[in-house]
Parts: C-alpha cells; sequence; structure tokens
C-alpha cells in the first residue's frame, strides 16, 4: 500500500507569471510540473501540477493517479485532485477530493477574517496557522512553517534539514541538480528543488520499499 500521507506530506509550456505573483511566491520557471511516481524502478503512476496566473494571483491545479496492479490484478488504486488559488502571496482558497482505493476524502478551505479555514469529512474545522501552506510541494515556502495535508486536512510539522545539492535523475536520462531536504517527525522523506525549474523530485521508503518521484520535460 501507498501512505499518501507521506507523498503530500507531488516538457513544460514557459509562461511568463504576473510580477505581483513572482515577487511573493517561489514560483517555479514552468507553469507545468509533471513527475512519474516509480515504485522499485516501475512506474505506479503520476503527479502533475499546473500554474496558471491570472491578476494579482494564480490557481494552481494537481492532480495524482495511481494504480497498484499483480497479474493483472489491481490491488490499490488512488486518485487525488485539488485546487489552491492565490491573491498576492496568501492562499484564499483550497478544495481536494481523493477517493483513496475506496476512501473517500473532501477538503474545504476558505479565508476570511480569521484566518484561513479549514474543513474535511475527517478533521474538525479549524483555522490554520498564519504560516501554513498546503502540501502541495511545488512552493518551496512550504518548508519554512506547518503544512496543510490537502488529502485529510491534518495540520503537519516535519522538521526540515538541508542536505546541499545532489544530483538527480529525472526522465529521458536528463539530470537536474538541485538542493535536497530531508524531512522528519510527522512525515519521512526527501525532497529536492532546483532555483530555476522549481520542485524537481520526492523519494521515501515505504516499508522497505523505495518511492521515487521522476521529474519529467
Amino acid at each position: 500500500m501507498i501512505d499518501r500521507r507521506q507523498m503530500l506530506a507531488g516538457g513544460a509550456l514557459l509562461l511568463a507569471l504576473p510580477d505581483v505573483a513572482r515577487a511573493g511566491l517561489a514560483v517555479p520557471s514552468s507553469n507545468h510540473l509533471r513527475f512519474n511516481i516509480l515504485r522499485k524502478g516501475s512506474k505506479l503512476g503520476t503527479h502533475e501540477v499546473t500554474i496558471t496566473p491570472s491578476a494579482g494571483g494564480l490557481t494552481v491545479n494537481v492532480a495524482v493517479d495511481l494504480a497498484y496492479s499483480l497479474l493483472g490484478v489491481t490491488l490499490y488504486r488512488y486518485t487525488h485532485r485539488a485546487t489552491e488559488v492565490w491573491s498576492g502571496d496568501q492562499v484564499v482558497s483550497l478544495r481536494s477530493t481523493t477517493n483513496d482505493n475506496g476512501e473517500k476524502y473532501q477538503l474545504i478551505g476558505q479565508r476570511g477574517p480569521e484566518g484561513l479555514a479549514i474543513q474535511t469529512n475527517k478533521v474538525a474545522r479549524y483555522i490554520a496557522p498564519a504560516n501554513a501552506l498546503p502540501a502541495t510541494h511545488w512552493n518551496q515556502r512550504e518548508l519554512d512553517g506547518p503544512w496543510i495535508n490537502t488529502q485529510d486536512g491534518k495540520l503537519m510539522r516535519p522538521k526540515v534539514s538541508p542536505r546541499g545539492i545532489e544530483t538527480i535523475v529525472a526522465g529521458g536520462g536528463k539530470t537536474i541538480k538541485a538542493h535536497r531536504f530531508a524531512l522528519t517527525g510527522e512525515v519521512q522523506l526527501d525532497m529536492w528543488y532546483d532555483d530555476d525549474l522549481g520542485w524537481s523530485g520526492l523519494s521515501f521508503n515505504k516499508g522497505k520499499t523505495p518511492i521515487r518521484y521522476e521529474r519529467q520535460f
């Protein structure tokens, strides 16, 4: 089984984002991030992030699709869709739906006078801390504060440790030199960010099985 909370808790057309968005957000140079999700080197599924600029902000759409099969029988299936809307450097709304092998989740987040209110069918309504961000990984700023798990809505506070610059493998035999960050505590994973390309990789172990995100171009 794939523990989605560890993955949450992932050839591009270049677009010029509005200055106000770039000034406040760690937006990658590409508006489309696409990863193959690999288990022991075999493809499990895909994780895509599409960033659409708008006047004074942007909209981020996330699509994750996983399926694990053995001998032609699908043993596990996972789909996740999330949309976050930004105004300047603030998230003003967050929506997600998830089907985790038959278990369904729905999240609604809306900014009001109190702050960003989060409510799901699994977690009681709460106001997120001012520095909390959705754990959608495209924005490196999420490493600076608490995470809002976009599947179940839980607030997470991983410990983040920089590990220097490493060369990682991307799709098509390409390589990327990116900053590695080790996350421990409520999540156990590694993430990589390139100064220009943005989010470039993610990996963790499920039991003794390695799971890796491979950036595609």
